[in-house]
């Protein structure tokens, strides 16, 4: 009996060293995600928000001034000016409606070109899958400047044949801009969530499709009930990216700003802050831009959340 009680002690010290020696290794496989994540993720954010809480101000300087820019903690005074600007809402306000705008038909345009290169219709699948993952390639200080030569009336082709047509269109007027900036992200980000959904409809088991067409399952809905319903979780992930990408919307607005100075400097949150870290508002500097930054992370993880409980409750 002694003996056996020897043994089973022996094998549950001989399991508890295994499992912290398994731990152990995790954890050191581990270390440089997470040291990585520490130094690229969780400290800028925390130099962000202990920025946010001080202004660069004067220090008075002396009679034939000399002063300099000091450092001043003022709190939550920051993030008082921002949530009281009404640049600042109008601003998020633009950059929701195009979120309603623009992500709908991006993530079904997306879903369709997967759809398609999924089927048995398609041949030579890498080159339009290249084709079409190309424009997220480009730079997207590059492609604004592109769809900007392409939207300026005096050098565009594209107004040329339109107007060759007996089409008057001005794709940078108050009325249209916000459509050709919304043009200008689909035609950027369509393939990479393509991609997201082509992978998504791969991992589906085969079987599952040959067992609905077994059951006289037409191809339209072996689409629609087995596939479409199978890549929920990858839509869902590319509505939340998009959200959030919308929300830090700059490139797209910034550059046609430089000839439409109607847009002003703060047409959306993202460009309200880099100007107002480069000086163009009062107060400047980064501890206000840090503050319109955080803010604006709130709202768009607010917004992610909301959606993502939206869909959850219709999908149970």
């Amino acid at each position: 009996m002694t003996s056996a009680l020897t043994i089973d002690s022996s094998r549950r010290q001989h399991r508890r060293t295994r499992e912290r020696h398994e731990a152990r290794t995790g954890w050191i496989f581990m270390l440089p995600f997470v040291t990585g994540f520490i130094l690229v993720f969780l400290l800028p954010i925390g130099a962000s928000i202990y920025s946010s809480f001080f202004q660069e101000v004067s220090d008075g300087g002396g009679l034939y001034g000399g002063s300099e820019l000091v450092k001043e903690f003022v709190g939550l005074e920051n993030y008082y000016n921002t949530v009281t600007s009404s640049s600042f809402w109008m601003g998020i306000l633009r950059v929701i409606l195009y979120t309603l705008v623009q992500v709908p038909v991006m993530i079904l345009l997306g879903l369709a070109l997967a759809l398609v290169l999924d089927s048995l219709l398609v041949r030579y699948v890498a080159i339009y899958r290249l084709g079409y993952f190309l424009p997220f390639a480009i730079p997207g200080i590059v492609a604004a400047i592109i769809w900007l030569y392409i939207y300026t009336p005096e050098i565009s082709p594209l107004i040329a044949i339109l107007n060759w047509l007996g089409l008057d269109v001005d794709l940078m007027s108050k009325n249209l801009i916000f459509f050709s900036m919304a043009n200008m992200t689909t035609w950027t980000y369509t393939g990479y969530n393509m991609l997201i959904f082509l992978a998504a409809l791969q991992a589906i088991p085969t079987e599952l499709e040959e067992a609905a067409r077994l059951d006289g399952a037409t191809g339209f809905q072996v689409v629609t009930k087995v596939k479409i319903p199978m890549v929920r979780g990858a839509v869902l992930l590319s509505v939340l990216l998009s959200i959030v990408g919308t929300i830090q919307l700059f490139n797209e607005p910034t550059v046609l700003s430089t000839v439409n100075r109607w847009m002003g400097a703060d047409y959306t949150p993202m460009m309200m802050a880099y100007n107002t870290m480069i000086g163009q508002f009062t107060p400047s500097g980064d501890g206000p831009a840090a503050a319109i930054s955080i803010v604006m992370a709130v709202i768009a993880g607010a917004l992610a959340v909301v959606y993502a409980l939206i869909e959850r409750k219709v999908n149970d």
